[in-house]
């Protein structure tokens, strides 16, 4: 495990990164100010196309912080934070900067504490997005409204021809 001062560390030799396209740094508790650190090195990135930092109990603060780098971030690809204790404030943050984003693919939040108010966030936010395809968010606390609006973005983005995969 790296914890957080490994992963500023990493952060801080990443900034000049021009080589390393997947970046794992998933189970080794870096935290909050990891994530805070990480997020900041990834606004000025353009080579890491795939990030994953699950299990490391980042929370809504992390998520946040990386909402906050997606909005001058356009190569990541696949934003995977599974595990990470992240609740609605941490959702609502990552769907409002999304709205935006034309790179993210692939979002996994599964395992967290999101409930029916970061998926209707999530929901309406794929209503503008045009490139996530595949959602995995199984394993929250989601229930009938959240997978109803969910559920609903789907048929409308199937009903469009788009392929489209939500997990809950």
């Amino acid at each position: 495990q790296i914890t957080d001062l490994g992963a500023q560390a990493l952060a801080t030799m990443l900034q000049h990164n021009r080589r390393i396209k997947e970046l794992n740094l998933s189970s080794n508790n870096i935290g909050v100010s990891g994530a805070q650190a990480l997020a900041t090195m990834l606004q000025h990135n353009n080579k890491i196309t795939e990030l994953s930092l699950g299990g490391n109990n980042i929370g809504d603060s992390g998520a946040q912080a990386l909402a906050t780098m997606l909005q001058h971030n356009n190569t990541i690809r696949s934003l995977e934070l599974e595990e990470n204790n992240i609740g609605d404030s941490g959702a609502k943050a990552l769907a409002t900067m999304l709205q935006h984003n034309n790179t993210i693919t692939t979002l996994v939040l599964f395992g967290n504490q999101i409930t029916d108010l970061g998926a209707q966030a999530l929901a309406t936010m794929l209503q503008h997005n045009r490139t996530i395809t595949d959602m995995n968010l199984s394993s929250n606390n989601i229930g009938v409204s959240g997978a109803q609006a969910l559920k609903d973005v789907k048929a409308a983005k199937q009903a469009n021809g788009m392929d489209f995969y939500v997990y809950l």
